[in-house]
């Protein structure tokens, strides 16, 4: 059966899955902590060398100034020879590693909570439901090396789909439980077959390894707060049931449970460092149906 916490925490409500993370559950996220070893899961912003979409264009940082505006700070009081150097970044906003706002995906023209699809706005954005919303926030995560669980060389082949079985099957080999309030990273070894077959020449195919339906019913079923992946889209694609974005629906639509896309898991999974806190903060955008981030793990 279908998780649906539309009105759970109010009509009104804005934040989904975040509720479950009282000041008493994040206190207790800190005893998952037992190394104290710090990853980044964020991969590089750069035009080329990362897994990039064509529709989304090329993120680009440009320079604002540099040392040829060499003495434009004079009438500020700089001495000779003290300048600055300062960029542009331009880029969409589901580029390399992001999380998706809860307004990205509608279903049956709503999004979580019964918001309509015409809430979004291409000159003011959305009204309802933009990153803005999130804050920042801190939780207990599990990874779950899907990879090693399933014997993989490497990686997943693409189009691999990963099921509920598998998940849990994953967990307890691995010692690791999955609670309420969590937030599940799981390994494909996208990234990996990405960058080994970027090196080689060869380009990428529309198909990846990912979570099925019933594995991201699973995952609302748990009341976990996030759900996280080293590919695109968490789910895999061709989409299960032959949905477009069936799983986004399940977990962003229906039970106001967030995604973060394009982690790089394998440094963690490499250590067996498979419990800790995560730190997660989007860029305060107003409207906005996404963000980068640079998720650091605490194992």
């Amino acid at each position: 059966m279908t998780t649906n916490n539309w009105g759970r925490w109010g009509a009104d409500d804005e934040r989904g899955s975040l509720n479950l993370l009282t000041d008493d559950v994040i206190k207790a996220a800190a005893a998952s902590i037992t190394s104290g070893k710090v990853y980044s899961l964020g991969i590089p912003i750069q035009g080329q060398g990362v897994p990039l979409l064509d529709y989304r264009g090329t993120p680009m940082r440009l320079t604002l100034q540099d040392g040829t505006d060499d003495g434009a700070f004079a009438a500020y009081g700089a001495k000779e020879g003290t300048g600055a150097h300062e960029d542009v970044l331009v880029m969409a906003s589901h580029t390399t590693s992001h999380m998706d706002a809860l307004v990205h995906v509608y279903e049956d023209h709503k999004h979580y909570n019964g918001v309509p699809f015409s809430e979004m706005r291409a000159l003011s954005g959305a009204a309802k439901l933009g990153i803005e919303k999130v804050g920042a926030f801190a939780a207990r995560a599990v990874l779950l090396d899907i990879v090693k669980y399933l014997g993989a060389d490497g990686w997943l082949e693409p189009g691999t789909m990963i099921t509920a079985a598998d998940l849990q099957g994953a967990a307890a080999a691995q010692g690791t439980e999955v609670r309420a309030g969590d937030v599940v990273l799981i390994r494909t070894g996208h990234l990996q077959m990405w960058w080994a077959n970027n090196a080689a020449g060869t380009p990428e195919g529309f198909a990846q390894a990912g979570i099925g339906a019933d594995a991201a019913e699973w995952l609302a079923s748990m009341d976990v707060v996030a759900v996280g992946s080293d590919n695109a889209a968490v789910e895999v694609i061709p989409f299960d049931e032959n949905d477009f974005l069936i799983v986004h629906k399940i977990l962003l639509v229906r039970a106001g449970i967030y995604m973060l896309e394009h982690l790089d898991l394998a440094a963690a999974a490499a250590d067996g460092s498979y419990e800790g806190v995560i730190a997660v903060s989007p860029l305060k955008v107003t409207g906005a149906t996404g963000s980068p981030i640079n998720p650091v793990f605490i194992a």
